[in-house]
């Protein structure tokens, strides 16, 4: 399979992008290549049209199957191993912050836990421990917020996106709308 220029552009960046998400250059590229080829392919297939060894082609597909971004398909007639991401962009983007979560956020989280129950033995522990607070409440609050969109449609968090600022005008008029109720109830 020969990538044509602009499916070349893309699985290079990939491979660029990859590196500065955690994952090698190879990993980014076979996934780049899966995600845009519109069908499965074998890692012969993956091998040929990238120029990676064989082995260097299993490696990557453990790793995207580590992470739940390629699965694992047969074709009829043929014995071969084939591979293809999740078809759904929305299904990629909650697979990457659940793996995301597992392998970075909890692991942090869970230090800070741990840091926040020990007894300050100094002063500049307490003051460590008040900045781990306020780290541990930002997370939690981002993570609890994170888990509330991944709840929602992927197109009502569409429609959340296109807001944009919008939703800081909406918030400021409930408050005016409550702060006015309250003014009303205690004229009354």
């Amino acid at each position: 399979m020969n990538l044509t220029p602009l499916a070349e552009r893309f699985v290079l960046h990939f491979g660029e992008m990859g590196s500065r998400w955690g994952v090698n250059r190879t990993v980014g590229q076979i996934y780049a290549l899966l995600y845009i080829s519109g069908r499965p392919l074998c890692a012969d297939d993956i091998g040929e049209t990238l120029a990676f060894s064989r082995s260097n082609v299993g490696i990557g597909i453990k790793e995207l199957q580590a992470w739940r971004l390629v699965k694992l398909v047969h074709l009829p007639g043929d014995r071969r191993d084939y591979f293809e991401p999740p078809k759904d962009v929305w299904d990629i983007f909650r697979v990457l912050m659940e793996e995301r979560r597992r392998r970075e956020i909890e692991p942090t989280l869970s230090m800070l836990r741990e840091a926040l129950l020990e007894k300050p033995e100094s002063e500049a522990d307490r003051i460590a421990q008040g900045r781990m607070r306020e780290m541990h409440e930002l997370i939690e609050l981002t993570t609890g917020w994170l888990d509330d969109v991944q709840r929602l449609s992927p197109e009502t968090v569409i429609k959340l996106m296109q807001l944009g600022a919008k939703v800081q005008k909406v918030l400021e008029l409930a408050d005016k709308l409550k702060f006015g109720s309250r003014d009303s109830e205690g004229a009354a």
